[in-house]
Protein backbone atom coordinates (compact mmCIF):
# COMPACT_ATOMS: atom_id res chain seq x y z
CA UNK A 1 0.00 0.00 0.00
CA UNK A 2 1.39 3.35 -1.07
CA UNK A 3 -1.65 5.58 -0.84
CA UNK A 4 -5.06 5.90 0.72
CA UNK A 5 -8.19 7.91 0.11
CA UNK A 6 -11.77 8.14 1.26
CA UNK A 7 -14.74 6.65 -0.58
CA UNK A 8 -18.08 8.31 0.14
CA UNK A 9 -21.39 6.72 -0.74
CA UNK A 10 -22.93 10.20 -0.56
CA UNK A 11 -25.93 9.24 1.56
CA UNK A 12 -28.33 11.95 2.67
CA UNK A 13 -31.69 11.98 4.42
CA UNK A 14 -33.71 13.71 7.13
CA UNK A 15 -33.14 11.00 9.73
CA UNK A 16 -32.00 11.10 13.37
CA UNK A 17 -28.23 11.38 13.80
CA UNK A 18 -27.52 12.55 10.26
CA UNK A 19 -25.70 15.82 9.63
CA UNK A 20 -26.39 15.34 5.91
CA UNK A 21 -30.09 16.02 5.51
CA UNK A 22 -30.30 17.16 1.90
CA UNK A 23 -28.53 16.65 -1.42
CA UNK A 24 -27.09 20.15 -1.03
CA UNK A 25 -25.66 19.18 2.37
CA UNK A 26 -24.06 16.09 0.85
CA UNK A 27 -22.46 17.94 -2.05
CA UNK A 28 -21.10 20.81 0.03
CA UNK A 29 -19.83 18.48 2.76
CA UNK A 30 -18.07 16.24 0.23
CA UNK A 31 -16.22 19.25 -1.17
CA UNK A 32 -15.31 20.34 2.37
CA UNK A 33 -14.09 16.84 3.17
CA UNK A 34 -11.91 16.77 0.04
CA UNK A 35 -10.36 20.11 1.01
CA UNK A 36 -9.56 18.92 4.52
CA UNK A 37 -8.24 15.56 3.31
CA UNK A 38 -5.98 17.35 0.83
CA UNK A 39 -4.38 19.29 3.67
CA UNK A 40 -3.87 16.13 5.75
CA UNK A 41 -1.95 14.54 2.86
CA UNK A 42 -4.62 12.02 1.88
CA UNK A 43 -4.07 10.83 -1.69
CA UNK A 44 -7.61 10.39 -2.99
CA UNK A 45 -11.20 11.61 -2.68
CA UNK A 46 -13.65 9.24 -4.37
CA UNK A 47 -17.45 9.09 -4.59
CA UNK A 48 -19.86 6.29 -5.31
CA UNK A 49 -22.44 6.81 -8.06
CA UNK A 50 -26.02 5.58 -7.60
CA UNK A 51 -29.15 6.61 -9.50
CA UNK A 52 -32.72 6.74 -8.21
CA UNK A 53 -31.56 6.94 -4.59
CA UNK A 54 -30.69 9.50 -1.91
CA UNK A 55 -27.02 9.21 -2.71
CA UNK A 56 -24.41 10.87 -4.94
CA UNK A 57 -25.55 10.52 -8.54
CA UNK A 58 -24.14 12.75 -11.33
CA UNK A 59 -20.45 12.95 -10.35
CA UNK A 60 -18.86 15.35 -12.84
CA UNK A 61 -19.99 18.67 -11.30
CA UNK A 62 -18.96 17.42 -7.85
CA UNK A 63 -15.55 16.17 -8.99
CA UNK A 64 -14.92 19.42 -10.85
CA UNK A 65 -15.64 21.45 -7.73
CA UNK A 66 -13.47 19.14 -5.63
CA UNK A 67 -10.58 19.44 -8.07
CA UNK A 68 -10.92 23.23 -8.23
CA UNK A 69 -10.82 23.58 -4.43
CA UNK A 70 -7.84 21.28 -3.84
CA UNK A 71 -4.16 21.20 -4.82
CA UNK A 72 -2.77 17.67 -4.72
CA UNK A 73 -5.48 15.12 -3.96
CA UNK A 74 -6.78 12.79 -6.68
CA UNK A 75 -10.55 12.94 -7.28
CA UNK A 76 -12.56 10.12 -8.76
CA UNK A 77 -15.43 7.68 -8.77
CA UNK A 78 -16.06 4.20 -7.53
CA UNK A 79 -17.87 3.56 -9.89
CA UNK A 80 -19.79 5.20 -12.76
CA UNK A 81 -22.48 2.87 -14.11
CA UNK A 82 -21.96 2.72 -17.89
CA UNK A 83 -25.54 1.56 -18.42
CA UNK A 84 -26.63 5.14 -17.73
CA UNK A 85 -24.02 6.95 -19.81
CA UNK A 86 -23.84 8.38 -23.29
CA UNK A 87 -20.27 7.31 -24.08
CA UNK A 88 -19.47 10.36 -26.20
CA UNK A 89 -20.83 12.93 -23.77
CA UNK A 90 -19.00 11.10 -21.00
CA UNK A 91 -15.79 11.27 -23.06
CA UNK A 92 -16.19 15.05 -23.43
CA UNK A 93 -16.86 15.56 -19.72
CA UNK A 94 -14.03 13.27 -18.64
CA UNK A 95 -11.51 15.08 -20.84
CA UNK A 96 -12.66 18.46 -19.53
CA UNK A 97 -12.31 17.21 -15.95
CA UNK A 98 -8.85 15.83 -16.72
CA UNK A 99 -7.72 19.27 -17.90
CA UNK A 100 -9.31 21.13 -14.97
CA UNK A 101 -7.81 18.71 -12.44
CA UNK A 102 -4.43 18.67 -14.21
CA UNK A 103 -4.54 14.88 -14.37
CA UNK A 104 -5.56 14.36 -10.73
CA UNK A 105 -8.42 12.01 -11.56
CA UNK A 106 -9.26 8.32 -11.21
CA UNK A 107 -12.50 7.53 -13.01
CA UNK A 108 -13.77 4.11 -12.00
CA UNK A 109 -16.42 2.72 -14.34
CA UNK A 110 -18.21 -0.61 -14.69
CA UNK A 111 -21.53 -2.27 -15.33
CA UNK A 112 -22.73 -0.86 -12.00
CA UNK A 113 -24.28 -2.28 -8.86
CA UNK A 114 -27.81 -3.34 -7.86
CA UNK A 115 -30.22 -0.43 -7.71
CA UNK A 116 -33.63 0.49 -6.35
CA UNK A 117 -35.09 1.15 -9.81
CA UNK A 118 -36.12 -1.73 -12.01
CA UNK A 119 -33.74 -1.40 -14.99
CA UNK A 120 -33.55 2.31 -14.28
CA UNK A 121 -31.24 2.90 -17.22
CA UNK A 122 -34.18 2.20 -19.52
CA UNK A 123 -35.99 5.19 -18.03
CA UNK A 124 -32.90 7.21 -18.94
CA UNK A 125 -33.51 6.08 -22.53
CA UNK A 126 -31.00 3.22 -22.83
CA UNK A 127 -32.26 -0.25 -23.71
CA UNK A 128 -30.45 -3.57 -23.96
CA UNK A 129 -32.45 -6.14 -25.82
CA UNK A 130 -29.77 -8.83 -25.50
CA UNK A 131 -29.50 -8.84 -21.72
CA UNK A 132 -32.35 -6.80 -20.29
CA UNK A 133 -32.02 -8.27 -16.80
CA UNK A 134 -28.40 -7.36 -16.21
CA UNK A 135 -27.40 -4.75 -18.78
CA UNK A 136 -23.84 -6.07 -18.85
CA UNK A 137 -23.68 -6.37 -22.64
CA UNK A 138 -24.80 -2.78 -23.12
CA UNK A 139 -22.36 -1.51 -20.48
CA UNK A 140 -19.43 -3.23 -22.23
CA UNK A 141 -20.45 -1.96 -25.65
CA UNK A 142 -20.78 1.59 -24.36
CA UNK A 143 -17.45 1.37 -22.61
CA UNK A 144 -15.76 0.23 -25.83
CA UNK A 145 -17.18 3.31 -27.58
CA UNK A 146 -16.00 5.50 -24.71
CA UNK A 147 -12.45 4.13 -25.01
CA UNK A 148 -12.44 4.70 -28.77
CA UNK A 149 -13.60 8.28 -28.18
CA UNK A 150 -11.00 9.13 -25.54
CA UNK A 151 -8.29 7.53 -27.68
CA UNK A 152 -9.03 10.20 -30.28
CA UNK A 153 -10.55 7.96 -32.94
CA UNK A 154 -12.32 9.89 -35.68
CA UNK A 155 -15.82 8.50 -35.40
CA UNK A 156 -18.41 11.09 -36.49
CA UNK A 157 -18.77 11.75 -40.24
CA UNK A 158 -18.12 15.40 -40.95
CA UNK A 159 -20.45 17.63 -42.92
CA UNK A 160 -18.64 18.04 -46.27
CA UNK A 161 -19.94 21.62 -46.49
CA UNK A 162 -18.10 22.41 -43.25
CA UNK A 163 -14.96 20.25 -43.20
CA UNK A 164 -14.58 18.90 -46.72
CA UNK A 165 -15.49 15.52 -48.24
CA UNK A 166 -14.59 12.23 -46.54
CA UNK A 167 -13.63 13.77 -43.18
CA UNK A 168 -14.36 12.19 -39.80
CA UNK A 169 -14.30 14.02 -36.47
CA UNK A 170 -13.15 13.05 -33.00
CA UNK A 171 -14.57 14.12 -29.67
CA UNK A 172 -13.44 17.47 -28.30
CA UNK A 173 -11.90 18.26 -25.94
CA UNK A 174 -9.40 15.44 -26.26
CA UNK A 175 -6.94 14.69 -23.48
CA UNK A 176 -4.10 12.42 -24.66
CA UNK A 177 -3.46 11.24 -21.08
CA UNK A 178 -7.06 10.49 -20.10
CA UNK A 179 -6.85 6.73 -20.68
CA UNK A 180 -4.14 6.54 -17.98
CA UNK A 181 -6.78 7.66 -15.47
CA UNK A 182 -9.52 5.17 -16.35
CA UNK A 183 -10.23 2.25 -13.99
CA UNK A 184 -12.56 -0.71 -14.41
CA UNK A 185 -14.47 -1.83 -11.34
CA UNK A 186 -13.69 -5.54 -11.11
CA UNK A 187 -15.23 -8.15 -8.83
CA UNK A 188 -14.38 -11.45 -10.48
CA UNK A 189 -11.47 -13.32 -12.02
CA UNK A 190 -12.91 -12.85 -15.50
CA UNK A 191 -13.24 -9.08 -15.18
CA UNK A 192 -9.80 -8.84 -13.56
CA UNK A 193 -8.30 -10.61 -16.57
CA UNK A 194 -10.19 -8.54 -19.14
CA UNK A 195 -9.22 -5.31 -17.35
CA UNK A 196 -5.56 -6.26 -17.55
CA UNK A 197 -5.82 -7.16 -21.22
CA UNK A 198 -7.36 -3.74 -21.95
CA UNK A 199 -4.41 -2.06 -20.24
CA UNK A 200 -6.57 -0.21 -17.72
CA UNK A 201 -6.25 0.31 -13.99
CA UNK A 202 -8.29 -1.96 -11.70
CA UNK A 203 -10.62 -0.90 -8.89
CA UNK A 204 -11.82 -3.64 -6.55
CA UNK A 205 -14.52 -3.15 -3.94
CA UNK A 206 -15.50 -4.64 -0.59
CA UNK A 207 -17.00 -7.68 -2.30
CA UNK A 208 -16.05 -10.24 -4.92
CA UNK A 209 -18.52 -12.31 -6.90
CA UNK A 210 -16.99 -15.57 -5.73
CA UNK A 211 -17.52 -17.75 -2.68
CA UNK A 212 -15.02 -20.60 -2.58
CA UNK A 213 -14.53 -20.76 1.17
CA UNK A 214 -11.27 -18.80 0.96
CA UNK A 215 -10.94 -15.58 2.97
CA UNK A 216 -12.08 -12.47 1.11
CA UNK A 217 -8.63 -10.89 1.04
CA UNK A 218 -7.10 -14.02 -0.53
CA UNK A 219 -9.74 -14.11 -3.26
CA UNK A 220 -9.14 -10.44 -3.96
CA UNK A 221 -5.36 -10.89 -3.98
CA UNK A 222 -5.72 -13.67 -6.55
CA UNK A 223 -7.74 -11.32 -8.74
CA UNK A 224 -4.99 -8.69 -8.47
CA UNK A 225 -2.40 -11.27 -9.54
CA UNK A 226 -4.60 -12.34 -12.49
CA UNK A 227 -5.01 -8.69 -13.52
CA UNK A 228 -1.28 -8.00 -13.49
CA UNK A 229 -0.47 -11.22 -15.35
CA UNK A 230 -3.03 -10.40 -18.06
CA UNK A 231 -1.66 -6.85 -18.35
CA UNK A 232 1.83 -8.24 -18.90
CA UNK A 233 0.78 -11.01 -21.28
CA UNK A 234 -1.16 -8.52 -23.42
CA UNK A 235 2.08 -6.64 -24.02
CA UNK A 236 1.21 -3.49 -22.11
CA UNK A 237 4.05 -1.52 -20.60
CA UNK A 238 3.94 0.70 -17.58
CA UNK A 239 2.75 0.55 -14.01
CA UNK A 240 -1.01 -0.04 -13.74
CA UNK A 241 -2.78 1.13 -10.61
CA UNK A 242 -4.80 -1.16 -8.32
CA UNK A 243 -7.14 -0.07 -5.54
CA UNK A 244 -9.15 -1.97 -2.95
CA UNK A 245 -11.85 -0.69 -0.58
CA UNK A 246 -12.17 -1.40 3.13
CA UNK A 247 -14.12 -0.15 6.13
CA UNK A 248 -11.37 0.80 8.61
CA UNK A 249 -11.80 2.73 11.86
CA UNK A 250 -8.92 3.47 14.25
CA UNK A 251 -10.27 3.61 17.80
CA UNK A 252 -8.60 6.70 19.23
CA UNK A 253 -11.13 8.34 21.54
CA UNK A 254 -14.43 7.71 23.29
CA UNK A 255 -16.46 8.86 20.28
CA UNK A 256 -14.74 6.29 18.06
CA UNK A 257 -15.48 3.59 20.60
CA UNK A 258 -19.11 4.70 20.88
CA UNK A 259 -19.60 4.52 17.13
CA UNK A 260 -17.47 1.48 16.28
CA UNK A 261 -16.34 -0.15 19.52
CA UNK A 262 -18.70 -3.08 19.08
CA UNK A 263 -16.72 -3.95 15.96
CA UNK A 264 -13.38 -3.85 17.77
CA UNK A 265 -13.10 -7.61 17.46
CA UNK A 266 -12.22 -8.59 13.88
CA UNK A 267 -15.51 -9.37 12.17
CA UNK A 268 -15.80 -12.25 9.77
CA UNK A 269 -16.24 -12.16 6.02
CA UNK A 270 -19.85 -12.54 4.94
CA UNK A 271 -21.34 -14.69 2.18
CA UNK A 272 -24.38 -13.40 0.31
CA UNK A 273 -26.13 -13.14 -3.04
CA UNK A 274 -25.71 -10.09 -5.25
CA UNK A 275 -27.24 -9.92 -8.73
CA UNK A 276 -27.91 -13.63 -8.42
CA UNK A 277 -24.25 -14.44 -7.82
CA UNK A 278 -22.92 -16.03 -4.65
CA UNK A 279 -20.46 -13.43 -3.34
CA UNK A 280 -17.99 -12.80 -0.54
CA UNK A 281 -18.13 -9.52 1.38
CA UNK A 282 -15.11 -8.19 3.27
CA UNK A 283 -14.97 -7.58 7.00
CA UNK A 284 -14.95 -4.26 8.85
CA UNK A 285 -11.75 -3.35 10.68
CA UNK A 286 -12.15 -1.38 13.93
CA UNK A 287 -9.41 -1.53 16.56
CA UNK A 288 -6.70 0.33 18.43
CA UNK A 289 -4.00 1.50 15.98
CA UNK A 290 -1.37 -1.10 16.86
CA UNK A 291 -3.86 -3.93 16.43
CA UNK A 292 -5.20 -2.36 13.25
CA UNK A 293 -1.72 -2.26 11.71
CA UNK A 294 -1.21 -5.95 12.32
CA UNK A 295 -4.65 -6.85 10.95
CA UNK A 296 -4.13 -4.85 7.76
CA UNK A 297 -0.64 -6.24 7.24
CA UNK A 298 -2.25 -9.69 7.14
CA UNK A 299 -4.73 -8.50 4.50
CA UNK A 300 -3.01 -9.70 1.32
CA UNK A 301 -5.08 -7.54 -1.03
CA UNK A 302 -4.49 -4.33 0.94
CA UNK A 303 -0.75 -4.93 0.88
CA UNK A 304 -0.74 -5.89 -2.82
CA UNK A 305 -2.68 -2.83 -3.98
CA UNK A 306 -1.12 0.61 -4.34
CA UNK A 307 -4.23 2.44 -3.08
CA UNK A 308 -6.59 1.73 -0.19
CA UNK A 309 -10.01 3.40 -0.29
CA UNK A 310 -11.54 3.87 3.15
CA UNK A 311 -15.33 3.78 3.06
CA UNK A 312 -16.60 6.53 5.34
CA UNK A 313 -19.85 7.18 7.22
CA UNK A 314 -20.47 10.44 5.39
CA UNK A 315 -23.65 11.26 7.32
CA UNK A 316 -21.58 11.74 10.47
CA UNK A 317 -20.25 14.92 8.87
CA UNK A 318 -16.92 16.30 7.62
CA UNK A 319 -15.45 17.02 11.06
CA UNK A 320 -15.75 13.44 12.29
CA UNK A 321 -14.65 11.92 9.00
CA UNK A 322 -11.61 14.17 8.87
CA UNK A 323 -10.81 12.91 12.36
CA UNK A 324 -10.96 9.32 11.04
CA UNK A 325 -8.68 10.19 8.12
CA UNK A 326 -6.26 12.07 10.36
CA UNK A 327 -6.11 9.16 12.79
CA UNK A 328 -5.42 6.70 9.99
CA UNK A 329 -2.76 8.99 8.48
CA UNK A 330 -1.03 9.58 11.80
CA UNK A 331 -1.29 6.24 13.58
CA UNK A 332 -1.75 3.50 10.95
CA UNK A 333 -0.85 4.36 7.35
CA UNK A 334 2.90 5.03 7.78
CA UNK A 335 3.42 1.49 9.06
CA UNK A 336 1.78 0.13 5.88
CA UNK A 337 4.04 2.02 3.46
CA UNK A 338 1.97 5.18 2.94
CA UNK A 339 3.42 8.25 1.24
CA UNK A 340 1.40 11.50 1.61
CA UNK A 341 0.25 13.51 -1.37
CA UNK A 342 3.03 16.04 -0.79
CA UNK A 343 5.42 13.43 -2.25
CA UNK A 344 3.74 13.54 -5.64
CA UNK A 345 1.19 11.52 -7.64
CA UNK A 346 0.67 7.87 -6.78
CA UNK A 347 2.51 5.41 -9.02
CA UNK A 348 1.39 1.86 -9.66
CA UNK A 349 3.72 -1.13 -9.40
CA UNK A 350 5.71 -1.93 -12.51
CA UNK A 351 4.57 -5.24 -13.99
CA UNK A 352 7.53 -7.59 -14.14
CA UNK A 353 8.69 -8.13 -17.69
CA UNK A 354 6.62 -5.27 -19.11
Amino acid sequence: MKAFGFLSFGHYGDVPGSTTRTAGDMLRQTIELAEGADEIGVNGAYVRVHHWARQAASPMPLLTAMADRTKRIEVGTGVIDMRYENPFQFAEEAAALDFIADGRIALGVSRGSPETALRGYETFGYHDGEDAERGSVMAREKFELFLRAIDGERIAPGDPRMVGPGQYLHVEPHSPTLRDHIWWGSGSRATAESTGRMGLNMMSSTLVTEATGQPFHELQREQIDIFRAAYREAGHTGSPRVSVSRSVFPLINDMDRAYFGLRSEESDDQIGIIDGLRSTFGKTYAAEPDALIEQLKRDEAVMAADTLMLTIPNQLGPAYNLHVLQAFAEHVAPALGWKPNTEGPVQGDAVAGS
